[in-house]
Parts: C-alpha cells; structure tokens; sequence
C-alpha cells in the first residue's frame, strides 16, 4: 500500500463513509423521486432543483453532523460553514443543469441523476475537512 493510500485510510474512516452515503442515499432518493415528480407536473428543473437542495440540505445538516461525523463543535459554526460548503454545491449542481440541459440540450433527468453523485463527492469532502472537521 503507498503512502497515500495509507493517509486517506487514516483521515476517511469506512465507517463515515458508509454513514455518510446511508444518509446521502435516504435524501437524494427521496428528493430525486420528488424533483422527477414535480418536473413531470410541470415545475422548471432549475426551480425543482433548488427547493429541493435547500430540504435536502437540512436533512443533510442533522443526519450527517450526529450520525456520520459524530461532531460535537459548536452548530453555529459548523452552520455557517455548512451553508458555504452547500452553497458551493448548489453552484456546481446549477451550473451542472445550466449546461448541459440548457446549453447542450441533454435530458435534464440523467444530467441532475449525475448531479447527485458528483456533489454528494464534493460534500462528502468539504463536510469531513472543512464543516465538521475533528478538533485539534
């Protein structure tokens, strides 16, 4: 095993990861049932998305701070930096659909499908080193 292979074991334990994607899974199922719901009722993707990832993210907050990072800091701080970690993947799941559904005329199911994961790998990263990070 390299020497990098070694740290993320270290710093990523299995355990938060499979927390944190039972946590990831419960919300975006539901929330993607939701948005094909509200989509086929007539709701806009962007808009749709965007209800959605604010509830998502609330879910997010609770489950993830008790049960996948176990963070006992303070939940102002941890709030304040989970609303910018948020804000940065609600940017990169906006920015996703604006482009490839908008620009490249892409399905917007498939294209906010693929959103999911590749936030939800941003935010496993930002809530582990950046919101709920272990004290010092």
């Amino acid at each position: 095993m390299n020497s990098l292979t070694a740290r993320l074991k270290s710093r990523i334990p299995v355990a938060q990861l499979i927390k944190y994607a039972l946590v990831g899974f419960f919300s975006n199922a539901c929330g993607y049932a939701l948005y094909l719901l509200l989509t086929e009722l007539g709701s806009t993707p962007k808009l749709t998305m965007t209800a959605l990832y604010i509830a998502g993210a609330l879910i997010s907050f609770v489950g993830n701070r008790r049960l996948t990072f176990s963070y006992k800091g303070g939940t102002l701080s941890s709030g304040i930096r989970f609303v910018l970690a948020h804000a940065i993947g609600y940017g990169i799941n906006f920015c996703l659909l604006a482009v490839f559904v908008d620009h490249y005329g892409y399905s917007h199911q498939w294209v906010q499908a693929a959103a999911i994961f590749i936030v939800a790998s941003y935010l496993f990263v930002a809530l582990k080193f950046f919101v709920f990070k272990a004290s010092q």
